[in-house]
């Protein structure tokens, strides 16, 4: 039952006492002398008690409160019951925060919890596998103390923790991580590392398998249009229906000759990673070729292309990818877009950055299709772009190209009205021309 004592309670016993004692005093005719015993009386009883609960307090290590009559004797209980109760819930805390480092010692991932000031407050084991960090040895230190890797430093510094950071193991440069930040409570950060080498290496094997593959097709590829192009010369000697038959050849040699030459380019664009081959591009030149390009792609279609390209903007980029991406887009546009339809090519600024556009009113992409648009070979209507040619491969090398130049591809389509994809290149890749 609780206690509960109140200034009235204390006045009222105070008062009982000293009348007792005066009327004691009375009997024996000391009344002054009565009260002043009393008064000392209660003081020594309080202050024991005091003395008591301050050497409890300071002295001595027992956990349960000191035992004495009256209402000290409650207050002493009620002291032991908040400590008992503080001992259940310290022991339910031990018992989450026990549960809490299994589950994340049972995590096949690094974890790695950081203060507001990057300071390691707590990691796993498998960090100190992953990464060499010791917990608690290195508790305090900076992250980037102990991962020194320049790819690491610049991510820390970019501060976009959206996309992870990819970087080798310090403890076993066999071992491909990747590190993604994580916001965690509302100070501090979970850094959690992975273990991607097999994903890494199944994906350099898928890529040296489709670079050598399309390689060694150029050559047959090459034996066979020679072939069918001297056939077709001599066509006087074939009947009619043969000529058609190697008509047909030819064309689908053709194709299969530009899908070939788009795996290859996937396959440079997607290991090159070479700042070093980044040079100044004037892309106004670059358009008008395109464009020129474009006019005669268009000898069938007869689309009305338009353009407003902004001399004064040029780029550092390297020159084949950029020059594959922009004709990519344009080459889209026109095979998609249906006969006497409208394209608009645009470069200008945007912002601090600059950007390029290719508009036209064609069928549109249904909002479903349009996540997966940069996905190899992923095409949203297979026999229209059989008809058109497309390999379902150009986005996917403008999205690797951008990727190189810190890029951004955004894509505006309404069925059956038309899309526009853009190309927003950051303020660090754009320079002005003379």
């Amino acid at each position: 039952m609780p206690f509960r004592l109140s200034l009235r309670q204390v006045l009222s016993r105070l008062l009982i006492i000293f009348s007792i004692s005066a009327l004691l005093g009375y009997l024996v005719g000391h009344i002054l002398l009565a009260m002043l015993i009393t008064a000392f009386g209660v003081i020594f009883y309080q202050y024991k008690h005091l003395v008591q609960l301050s050497n409890w307090l300071w002295k001595t290590k027992n956990i349960s409160a000191p035992t004495a009559e009256g209402s000290w004797g409650r207050i002493f209980d009620g002291l032991d019951r908040k400590i008992r109760k503080y001992r259940r819930k310290q022991k339910r805390l031990n018992t989450r925060l026990r549960r809490f480092r299994d589950g994340a010692e049972a995590v096949p991932d690094g974890g790695i919890v950081l203060g507001e000031d990057l300071t390691i407050q707590w990691s796993n084991k498998r960090a100190k596998k992953l990464l060499g960090i010791r917990w608690p040895g290195d508790q305090g230190q900076r992250i980037d103390n102990l991962l020194r890797a320049p790819e690491f430093t610049n991510y820390l510094e970019k501060a976009d923790y959206d996309t992870p950071c990819l970087l080798p193991s310090p403890v076993n440069s066999d071992i491909q991580l990747e590190i993604r930040f994580i916001d965690y409570g509302q100070d501090h950060i979970l850094v959690l590392a992975r273990d991607v080498s097999k994903v890494h290496r199944v994906e350099e094997m898928r890529r040296d398998f489709v670079a050598n593959v399309s390689h060694e097709l150029k050559t047959p590829l090459t034996v066979v249009r020679g072939y069918v192009e001297m056939i077709q010369a001599s066509e006087g000697d074939f009947d009619p229906h043969w000529l058609q038959a190697f008509h047909v050849i030819e064309g689908q040699v053709s194709r299969m000759d530009r899908l070939v030459e788009q795996l290859l380019v996937l396959s440079r664009v997607e290991v090159n990673t070479d700042d070093e081959l980044k040079q100044p591009l004037n892309i106004p030149d670059v358009l008008e070729h395109l464009l020129k390009d474009a006019h005669w792609l268009n000898q069938d279609k007869q689309h009305t292309i338009t353009s407003d390209i902004d001399d004064s903007i040029g780029l550092l980029g390297v020159d084949s990818e950029i020059k594959s991406a922009l004709a990519n887009l344009m080459s889209n546009a026109i095979a998609y877009t249906q006969s006497g339809g409208e394209i608009h090519v645009s470069w200008k600024r945007f912002g601090s950055k600059a950007k390029f556009s290719v508009k036209d009113n064609g069928p549109g992409i249904r909002p479903e299709d349009v996540n997966r648009l940069t996905e190899r070979f992923y095409r949203v209507d297979k026999s229209r772009s059989r008809n058109t040619g497309g390999s379902g491969l150009g986005l996917a090398i403008v999205k690797h190209v951008l990727q190189h130049h810190h890029a951004e591809l955004i894509i505006n389509s309404q069925w059956q009205k038309g899309s526009e994809f853009s190309i927003v290149f950051e303020e660090a890749s754009v320079i002005p021309l003379p």
